[in-house]
């Protein structure tokens, strides 16, 4: 059974609210910021090649190839809360996220760099 759908002004909401203060977000904002920008990249990089996972609140499948089906995925992206939503918001950039070894990537195609970021907030958002 598929997930329901997070309506995307509570999803817009949460991120705006993290990113307004990140120290002082609720794990229910951070929880619900993180599935909803995991969500918007499976819906705008449909697929089941690489698995993208920010513990403790979710992963996703996405970009179009080869579907994994058994065990660990051969392409697997794994970043912590502040990381993924720095990528997926445009305020961390791909390459310096693995720069600094916050994006640990592995696989052929565990690159989001092209997808990312999924969602960008107005300044003073």
């Amino acid at each position: 059974m598929a997930r329901a759908r997070i309506d995307d002004g509570l999803g817009r909401t949460a991120v705006r609210d993290y990113l307004a203060d990140e120290a002082g977000a609720t794990r229910d904002t951070r929880a619900l910021a993180v599935r909803y920008t995991l969500q918007l990249l499976a819906e705008q990089a449909e697929g089941n090649t690489v698995e993208v996972r920010v513990p403790p609140f979710g992963a996703t499948q996405c970009i179009a190839g080869p579907r994994h089906t058994r065990g660990t995925p051969p392409n697997v992206v794994e970043t912590d809360v502040a990381t993924w939503l720095g990528l997926a918001t445009g305020t961390l950039a791909w390459s310096d996220g693995v720069a600094s070894g916050r994006i640990h990537a592995s696989g052929q195609r565990a690159d989001l760099s092209l997808e990312l970021p999924v969602l960008r907030m107005p300044t003073g958002a």
